[in-house]
């Protein structure tokens, strides 16, 4: 098969965002009174058997609160529709057809059903998937699950289809977790903002708003337990989705190197080093036995081949 056209290059984007609280908040008091025998057998019991299996994270801010679900998520849809629009318009928007958005979109298939759990919103996403041309180390997921990935990301680091269901994983878990929403929740708190929260209620100039909101959507940048959470989350969607979890780690190891020849767009967003893959070996235990029962995808892909004419450099002219 020859190799399909190249994508012309497609401006350089920020990673966004781009829900489910594990453990148990109940807890067995023993009494004095008992004896040492029963004291152990109450231990037994304090794990509760609908204990769920996989990775562990804190529970959602509640600051999420100050934002509505709905009104990031069509911020989110409506962003998404114009940076597809305009990468087309620029013939950086990559065909159904092409090998690599076949490929991303197989993976995502095999990934969406496990987001419910995670937020039962997911299960009325419209999700997308798209692949824009680039030599940008980048991908993001807008809250209601648009997906994009960067051609640079894949050729460049020559991902597996495990190491793609990682970082597909990761950007899939902002939008469950509702990172972006806790961020404007944050901001919106911090700055007293009355007049848009009044929008928010159908009080003001709402319109306004959900255009600002989308607009930040593209630029939001998430703290290190945002990224670690995405991690962890990622890690356990991507095993259950039958996709090897130690891809997690040679993924990060492939991101250290090219970080270190030049800085990626993705890993300004995403901060990368030891303690992250550290985090996620200590956590392979408990996403292995998922590996282990999941289905295996019927079908692997390829990474991109080299190219005879590479995406040129974005110009300079053009913003974001």
């Amino acid at each position: 098969m020859k190799n399909p056209a190249p994508l012309r290059v497609f401006p350089t984007l920020a990673s966004a965002d781009t829900l489910h609280v594990p453990g148990c908040g109940c807890a067995l008091h023993a009494r004095r009174l008992f004896t040492g025998g029963l004291l152990a057998a109450a231990g037994a019991l304090a794990v509760p058997a609908w204990a769920r299996e996989g990775v562990e994270v804190g529970p959602k801010s509640s600051l999420a609160q100050f934002v509505s679900a709905e009104q990031i998520e069509q911020a989110g849809v409506q962003q998404y529709a114009q940076m597809r629009q305009k990468a087309a318009q620029q013939n950086a928007l990559a065909p159904d057809g092409h090998p690599q958005v076949v490929r991303l979109r197989a993976i995502a298939q095999r990934l969406i059903p496990y987001t419910f759990e995670w937020n039962d919103r997911a299960r009325q996403w419209r999700w997308e998937v798209n692949l824009i041309g680039g030599k940008q180390i980048n991908a993001f997921c807008l809250p209601g699950g648009k997906i994009a990935f960067f051609y640079g990301i894949l050729d460049q680091l020559k991902l597996s289809d495990d190491e793609v269901a990682m970082v597909m994983g990761h950007e899939m878990t902002h939008a469950l977790r509702e990172h972006a929403r806790e961020r404007m929740g944050k901001s919106m708190v911090t700055r007293g903002a009355i007049e848009i929260g009044s929008a928010l209620l159908g009080l003001g100039n709402g319109g306004r708003y959900l255009a600002d909101m989308g607009g930040q959507l593209l630029t939001l940048k998430f703290g290190r337990e945002d990224e670690s959470e995405a991690d962890l989350v990622g890690l356990e969607l991507a095993a259950r989705a039958g996709y090897d979890p130690r891809a997690g780690v040679t993924l990060w190891q492939k991101m250290a190197a090219a970080n270190k020849a030049a800085p990626a767009q993705w890993l300004s967003t995403h901060p990368s080093g030891p303690t992250r893959i550290h985090d996620i070996e200590v956590n392979l235990p408990k996403v292995a036995p998922l590996y282990a029962r999941a289905a295996r995808p019927a079908q692997r892909f390829e990474p991109p081949r080299a190219q005879a004419n590479p995406p040129a450099e974005p110009p300079r002219s053009v913003s974001r």
